[in-house]
């Protein structure tokens, strides 16, 4: 179990989270994100054992993209098990940190791009 990864890195306007591994329990995976100048706020999404890393990215992108504000963030698939969180035009650099993946089996890399 993950309870944090830290990236220190400086805030950026795009992120990748690379999941390998299936789900071998159901779980939560709570990512942490922080613009510059604004607060810190944290989305969570469950995550069914038995989902592989394609599906487990594919339940990640619908549950941030049902929580994130549509005008600051925009996020995508890419190459089916990567998340990309890319900031839209006007909207504030951030931070993403993995609070929290409690599913066993899957692992996150975590890249500022």
């Amino acid at each position: 179990m993950v309870l944090a990864q830290t990236v220190w890195a400086a805030p950026s306007n795009k992120w990748r989270l690379e999941f390998s591994g299936g789900a071998d329990s159901d779980g939560v995976i709570t990512l942490m994100l922080t613009p510059v100048g604004g607060d810190s706020v944290s989305y969570s999404t469950d995550i069914s054992k038995g989902r592989g890393e394609n599906g487990v990215a594919k339940d990640v992108v619908s549950s941030l993209q049902a929580q994130l504000p549509e005008d600051a963030y925009k996020v995508e698939r890419d190459d089916g098990e990567d998340v990309l969180i890319k900031k839209r035009r006007g909207a504030a650099d951030f931070e993403v940190l993995i609070e929290q993946n409690t599913v066993k089996g899957v692992r996150i890399k975590l890249d500022r791009e």
